[in-house]
């Protein structure tokens, strides 16, 4: 594992180039209304924005850390390195593209399979998340912990959707946490879902089919607050789009049931 005052540095240096990047997606939101941008698919928007917040950061962590490697939404792996930082420029873009505010820029650091880093910048919302594997992870320097809910018929559960995944799937899903007393919730943002069981807003959150980009950050946060993880990363996360299921671990037997999932 890389030695932990290099990632802390990296933290600070990341957090600053989010900030700088939050700035920018703000600075080219659309106003509220009909979607703006482009679509890659059913319910998958692409917008202006998502390139120049890409773009943005890729820069200035290749001047600032040159030996690192990086890997984007929009421009696919661009370069290899011993830690490698990956980004989605924009998660929640169908928000996003319709002027809502549930949307952030993602970016986290890997130690090859490991996460070690992330920061999660909201700024529609003002909330900036951070995390270091080993050391904390906190919402606007406050830390983060996973709910203490135990009783299902009080837990609330989010369910990413995806044009990926069957609609029969889905609803059969929403249908066991219902029938277990879990209200369901979707929000069309992954990386804040993630991060709202990490910091005891949500708990639970599946998604049946999402990519590294839109968690790895994500992850680093759920390990520091104690939430119960599903093996993603060993399942085949690093290169494919495969399920996610993150819980509060008072709930976390149930939830792991009705989403047919099973936990590290």
């Amino acid at each position: 594992m890389t030695d932990q005052r290099l990632i802390a540095q990296r933290l600070e240096v990341a957090r600053a180039v989010v900030a700088d990047a939050a700035a920018l997606a703000m600075a080219m939101r659309p106003p509220p209304g009909g979607p703006t941008g482009s679509k890659k698919g059913m319910q998958d928007y692409v917008t202006e924005a998502d390139m120049a917040v890409e773009a943005l950061v890729s820069k200035r962590i290749q001047a600032l850390f040159p030996e690192d490697g990086f890997m984007g939404e929009e421009g696919g792996l661009q370069r290899e390195g011993g830690l490698t930082w990956v980004i989605d420029p924009i998660d929640g873009t169908s928000n996003y593209a319709r002027g809502r505010e549930r949307w952030c820029v993602s970016l986290g650091l890997m130690d090859g399979a490991v996460p070690v880093a992330g920061v999660i910048n909201a700024p529609a919302l003002g909330e900036i998340y951070t995390a270091q594997r080993g050391v904390g992870a906190w919402l606007n320097g406050k830390t983060l912990k996973a709910s203490p809910v135990t009783d299902t018929t009080s837990a609330m559960v989010e369910i990413g959707w995806s044009a990926k995944v069957s609609p029969e799937i889905f609803a059969s899903r929403a249908r066991a946490f219902l029938e277990r007393g879990i209200a369901p919730r979707t929000g069309a943002c992954g990386a804040l879902a993630l991060a709202d069981v990490a910091s005891g807003r949500c708990d639970g959150y599946l998604e049946i089919a999402i990519n590294l980009w839109d968690v790895a950050a994500a992850l680093v946060m759920l390990h520091e607050s104690g939430a119960r993880v599903s093996p993603f990363l060993q399942d085949g996360g690093l290169t494919g789009s495969i399920s996610i299921l993150a819980a509060a671990p008072g709930v976390a037997g149930p939830i792991a049931e009705a989403a047919a999932m099973t936990f590290i």
